[in-house]
Formats: structure tokens, C-alpha cells, sequence
């Protein structure tokens, strides 16, 4: 480790954030929870000095072929057909896409990608890609729960097809249960899927018995619990679980819908808890993944809740 400016880095390198404004122009109808002050709000905490050093770049738009890499095409075809010239067009009873919703998915996953491409490449200790929609309830052929593509899953398979990555963990904290990204790899003992979630809550699925090829490790959290069963179920379920894959990256849907304020859900984690557990992580890919870390926003819903996490989480990525 070295030290910069009071921080330090991973072999002298810094955080890297990806966003672009192109992710405001995916509108959602008025009180929509899944709204673009979300990344306002974002870009507003890390306009603090305190995050001078993140290395801030536009995400660049992805190459559509790479959807493929976890949806297939008649899918694909079918949520570009879905895109209205104007206004805004009902996918399901949460999910809507308006005239730029294309243009921000793809982009979204271009900047999952780019993040991937930097931490194989060394470029950059570690990536926060500040991006909307988000992606982890999209199944390989169904657009759900806000998400129309699955960002996560396409970056996972990225990373395997370009950088040869045999084995990719995927860790999901949001509140609700990443349905999308364990129904494309069910049976993929490639790719390991871990979640944390609120249960009973949508989507529905997140059970302890849902184990896929063996690759699949759910610790659903009962309402109005907090950092102490969260941490246990870290400790006891999540971690020895990536100890034991031993990953080539890992990958963070990283939604902090979990926060107490949250409107939501019902589980009771304060930013610190976010903190915590990105130490936890950031401590697993320096072991096994020669520090390869990328996270992926996900939910989160209560701005103030939101941004402060936020800065909690990206503050623990830029520490090494």
C-alpha cells in the first residue's frame, strides 16, 4: 500500500466512478421511487472534497451484443420495441421505459463492462458504477422490478468471455432479492450468486433452499432486524461461501435500499453497515481476486439514505 493525498491506494491506484447523464433522461412517472434525483443525490455527496481523489469518468455506451452475453435476442428485441417515441411506456406495474431508456441501459452496461476491462487491466484499484436502471430482477427473458437488462449478469459473463475469469461472485445487498441474476445462473457453478434480502418481500424468491447448481447462497433477513443479524449473515453464510469459490472478480449489486429509511423495506442498516461490509468484500478480493472489485448501484430509494451510503460505501473503496 501507498499513501496519497491522506488515502490509501491499492499499489499506488485509485477508485474509479463511472456515470454519465444520459441515466437522468430514463424517466419514471411522477412518484416513482426509482427516479433520477436518485443519482442527483449521489452526485451531490460525492461532490465533497473529502472525494477529490475518485477518478471520474463518463461511462462509455456499451456494445449491444454483449446483452446477449445473458439475454436472448428475441428478449432483446422485445424491450427495444418496448421504448416509445414519447412519453413513457408500461413494461410491467413497476417497470416503464421512456424514449432515452434504451440509450441509459445500454450505457449502464457499458460502464459495467469498462469497469471490468479497468480492474483486469490494473488501471484502477476498484469501480463504482453510478448508473440507472438498474438490473438485478431482469431474468434472462422477463423485464421486471425497475430493471430492463440485468447489468450484473452481463458483466459477469463479460468478464468471463474477455478476461478468461473462470470463476465470478456476485454479491447482492439490496433489499430485495436479486431473482434476475439467480434465475441466469442457476445452474452456472461458474458463477457464484450471494444475497442478503428482506423476506417475505418482492419479489418473492431469496429462499435459504434456493441453491441452484450449489452456486446459489440466499440469507434472507426477517423485517425490522439490523446490523447485527446483516453482519451475522455476512459472516456466517456470505464470506465463507466466496472463501470457499474463491473468485477471479467480484461483483457488487450494490443497492442500499436496506438503509432504516428506506421506504421500501423494513430492515434497519445504517451506512455503517455499508461500510462494513464493502471492508468485508474488499478484504475477500484482495485474497482471492487480486483486489478485482466492481459495484454496480442497485436500488435505494430515500435520498438522504441513499447518498450517505453511497459515500460510506465509495469512502471504503477509495481506503484500500
Amino acid at each position: 500500500m501507498v499513501k496519497a493525498a491522506g488515502r490509501a491506494y491499492i499499489g499506488g491506484m485509485v477508485t474509479r466512478l463511472y456515470t454519465h447523464p444520459i441515466f437522468l433522461e430514463h424517466i419514471t412517472p411522477p412518484g416513482h421511487p426509482e427516479r433520477p434525483d436518485r443519482l442527483r443525490a449521489i452526485e451531490r455527496v460525492l461532490d465533497d472534497e473529502v472525494f477529490a481523489a475518485l477518478d471520474r469518468a463518463e461511462a462509455p455506451e456499451g456494445d449491444e451484443a454483449t446483452i446477449l452475453y445473458a439475454h436472448p435476442q428475441e428478449f432483446v428485441e422485445r424491450v427495444r420495441a418496448m421504448i416509445p417515441d414519447i412519453g413513457i411506456a408500461r413494461v410491467d406495474a413497476d417497470t416503464t421505459a421512456s424514449p432515452k431508456s434504451w440509450q441509459a441501459a445500454v450505457t449502464a452496461i457499458g460502464a459495467a463492462n469498462a469497469a471490468v476491462d479497468d480492474v483486469f487491466r490494473g488501471d484502477v484499484a476498484n469501480v463504482f458504477v453510478a448508473a440507472r436502471p438498474p438490473g438485478h430482477h431482469a431474468e434472462k427473458a422477463t423485464s421486471m422490478g425497475f430493471c430492463l437488462f440485468n447489468t450484473a449478469a452481463i458483466a459477469a459473463r463479460y468478464a468471463q468471455r474477455q478476461h478468461q475469469a473462470e470463476r465470478v461472485a456476485i454479491v447482492d445487498w439490496d433489499v430485495h432479492h436479486g431473482n434476475g441474476t439467480q434465475d441466469i445462473f442457476w445452474d452456472d457453478p461458474s458463477v457464484l450468486y450471494c444475497s442478503t434480502h428482506q423476506m417475505p418481500l418482492y419479489p418473492g424468491t431469496g429462499a435459504v433452499s434456493e441453491t441452484g447448481a450449489g452456486n446459489i447462497v440466499n440469507a434472507p433477513l426477517a423485517p425490522q432486524t439490523g446490523s447485527e443479524v446483516f453482519r451475522d449473515a455476512f459472516l456466517s453464510r456470505i464470506l465463507p461461501a466466496l472463501d470457499n469459490f474463491a473468485p477471479d472478480l467480484i461483483i457488487i449489486s450494490a443497492g442500499f435500499d436496506a438503509h432504516h429509511r428506506d421506504p421500501l423495506a423494513e430492515i434497519n442498516l445504517t451506512e455503517d453497515d455499508f461500510d462494513w461490509a464493502t471492508g468485508q468484500l474488499m478484504q475477500r478480493a484482495g485474497r482471492h481476486s487480486d483486489n478485482r472489485l466492481v459495484s454496480l448501484l442497485e436500488g435505494g430509494y430515500d435520498l438522504q439514505g441513499l447518498a450517505f451510503s453511497v459515500a460510506a460505501h465509495v469512502g471504503r473503496l477509495m481506503k484500500g
